[in-house]
């Protein structure tokens, strides 16, 4: 499928942005559209749109890789060895953030806030780049837009691709979003998918 880009930034502006594109929103997208065009475009339209919903919801509609915001004291609290809350504290040394600073080192990065050390290791061997010695290629846009579409489809993240939620016989947009993190603002990103979805097919 070829896209209409126009037609397609012509809808998303006033579906989703407000009817405001800045720039970097459409550099944004512009770059997931040609990464997908370049390696998925025979894949479902649907499982793209549903992408681009939650690197939507996970960049806070900045279409660009981000890292987790709340400084070195909020990522200390939840994601490190070091953590003054033991049960963050353990739950960090289970995802293999063991050694204090890692908290900071392996928070969420990219389109989907890729976290955890264990994560950048198993995805970064998944796409052959040394992720856990370099989490902040995680925000470099190609490398990103591999993790995104790559780990949706294959369902790298939960054990959930695509496939199951949209396929011959479903499409289902609010279940979908247990291939990132369980029904948090599903009907929301729901609702982000369909508009996408609409400005694929005119």
């Amino acid at each position: 499928m070829s896209i209409d880009r126009k037609i397609f930034f012509d809808q998303v502006r006033v579906s989703l942005f407000a009817g405001k594109l800045l720039a970097g929103r459409v550099e944004g997208l512009s770059h997931l559209l040609d990464a997908w065009e370049a390696r998925h475009s025979g894949e479902d339209t649907r499982w793209l749109a549903y992408a681009l919903a939650t690197a939507c919801h996970e960049t806070g509609f900045l279409m660009q890789p981000v890292s987790e915001q709340g400084g070195v004291q909020y990522l200390t609290y939840m994601y490190d060895p070091q953590s003054p809350n033991p049960k963050r504290a353990a739950l960090a040394s289970a995802n293999g953030n063991i050694h204090p600073g890692d908290g900071v080192k392996y928070c969420g990065r990219g389109y989907v806030q890729l976290t955890w050390a264990n994560n950048y290791r198993r995805i970064g061997g998944l796409i052959g780049i040394d992720l856990l010695a370099h989490p902040e290629r995680a925000l470099e846009p190609e490398i990103a837009a591999r993790i995104l579409f790559k780990g949706m489809i294959g369902g790298w993240f939960s054990g959930a691709g695509l496939g199951r939620y949209f396929n011959a016989q479903t499409a289902d947009w609010k279940n979908a979003r247990r291939i990132i993190n369980g029904l948090d603002c599903a009907d929301q990103i729901a609702g982000y998918a369909r508009a996408f979805y609409a400005a694929l097919q005119v």
